[in-house]
């Protein structure tokens, strides 16, 4: 490549430097354009977090409670250790049931803990006994088991909590798609502010406009200006709003039971999802800005 032809490269890629002089470097519209990248941004890191994190929980929820199953046992202290014994036979005799053992006090007292406190008194209490059930994937016959369990050990409660489990996998993905609607609604209000931001600035810039068409200016070299200007204020704050966001989503404590704010920050390959927002502010700013002008210029033709 000889060195005009490498010139002539370098000059496309960076633009015209008379047409960049059109759009001025600084002013309100200037501020617009890199505040509000930057804070739509920094939002959008914490709505993809938000969306990935509801995704992970669903996932999760659905994983750890398929196949899992609980009996509950009640009876008086004195009877209730030949009524688990009965209930654990049953068990062990059924299809679809890998294994199945009951709940020690430590462990019964450990999942009341939220409720009622670490020093809850088990024995003062008439607990049921639980047993807890891992299923094949199929799963045995619910109906035929129940039955089996009220003649064997009446008033023991099988359950392999569907009742509760749909939902809460409902919820989570209900709260991913509405993660995604933010981070929707997010590029919108980006590309109207943007948009906005161009056409203040045509229209601050009327007059240089009209002298430049007077003397030959085409109206896609004039649009061609203010859409590098704009796209790379739009990128520059959106850079910056991503660091602030995923600075900010580093320090959110990773704590475990705390529902869906125990995976709420990043990990691993779901560090680059943040670094797609950038460029997608920079390809927003571009169709925004470029649709403004084309507007702009065709109003004041």
């Amino acid at each position: 490549m000889s060195r005009p032809d490498f010139r002539r490269w370098a000059e496309a890629l960076a633009g015209d430097r008379t047409a960049r002089r059109v759009v001025p470097p600084s002013g309100f519209s200037a501020a617009l354009t890199i505040v509000s990248a930057a804070a739509m941004a920094f939002l959008a890191v914490f709505a993809i977090a938000m969306a990935l994190a509801a995704g992970g929980l669903a996932q999760r929820w659905e994983t750890e409670l398929a196949g899992t199953a609980t009996v509950t046992v009640p009876g008086d202290p004195a009877s209730l250790p030949e009524r688990v014994g009965a209930v654990l036979k049953a068990l062990s005799e059924t299809p679809g049931v890998v294994s199945a053992r009951a709940l020690t006090a430590d462990e019964q007292k450990a999942l009341l803990a939220p409720w009622f406190g670490t020093d809850l008194p088990l024995d003062a209490l008439d607990l049921p006994a639980l047993i807890e059930v891992t299923e094949t994937p199929a799963g045995p016959d619910a109906v035929g088991l129940k039955q089996r369990l009220a003649a064997e050990a009446p008033g023991a409660v099988y359950d392999n909590h569907d009742r509760w489990r749909a939902p809460l996998v409902a919820a989570a993905a209900r709260l991913r798609s509405l993660a995604l609607i933010a981070l929707a609604l997010i590029a919108g209000v980006t590309a109207v502010t943007i948009a906005l931001a161009a056409s203040a600035a045509l229209a601050a810039n009327g007059q240089v406009i009209d002298v430049l068409r007077l003397v030959g200016a085409r109206d896609g070299w004039i649009t061609g200006a203010f859409v590098r200007r704009f796209t790379a204020r739009a990128f520059a704050g959106a850079l910056a709003g991503t660091a602030l966001g995923a600075a900010a989503v580093a320090l959110i404590p990773g704590t475990s039971g705390a529902g869906i704010l125990s995976g709420l920050g990043l990990s691993g390959a779901e560090w680059l999802w943040p670094l797609v927002v950038p460029p997608g502010a920079a390809a927003l700013a571009w169709a925004a800005t470029r649709i403004a002008a084309a507007r702009r210029l065709k109003e004041a033709a």
